[in-house]
């Protein structure tokens, strides 16, 4: 582990804070990083993107962030996308979040898979 774990709640006041900002009608939309690979069979060590860890403590390459604080469907004002997660990922590319470890480490309810991204955004820009 990098760091100690953080409170949740640090991170829910940042995107409170942040989206008090925002433009009225506007989306925020932050990425992860991505792994680097330096050669055939290794990469290098993944950084994320200081944005998304800041506003979700997310520290996961794939992941998508996204902020839509006037969205008529309360549920889709803050929506995390994360890798979908198995034993077999976990064995081979290491362990990563659940849905379950996601919202306990974001605070951010509403916790999709990262293939669902598509459908997802069409429904919360209808």
């Amino acid at each position: 582990m990098k760091y100690q774990a953080i409170e949740s709640q640090l991170f829910i006041k940042n995107r409170k804070n942040f989206t008090a900002a925002m433009q009225p009608k506007s989306i925020a939309i932050f990425n992860s990083n991505d792994v680097y690979p330096i050669s055939a069979d290794s990469t290098m060590p993944f950084d994320q993107h200081r944005d998304l860890f800041y506003l979700s403590g997310v520290n996961q390459e794939e992941s998508v962030l996204l902020l839509f604080p006037d969205c008529p469907n309360e549920d889709l004002r803050e929506i995390l996308f994360v890798t979908e997660t198995n034993a077999h990922i976990a064995v081979w590319e290491g362990e990563k979040l659940t849905k379950e470890a996601a919202f306990k480490t974001s605070g951010i309810k509403t916790i999709y898979w990262l293939q669902d991204l598509e459908k997802i955004l069409f429904l919360t820009v209808l």
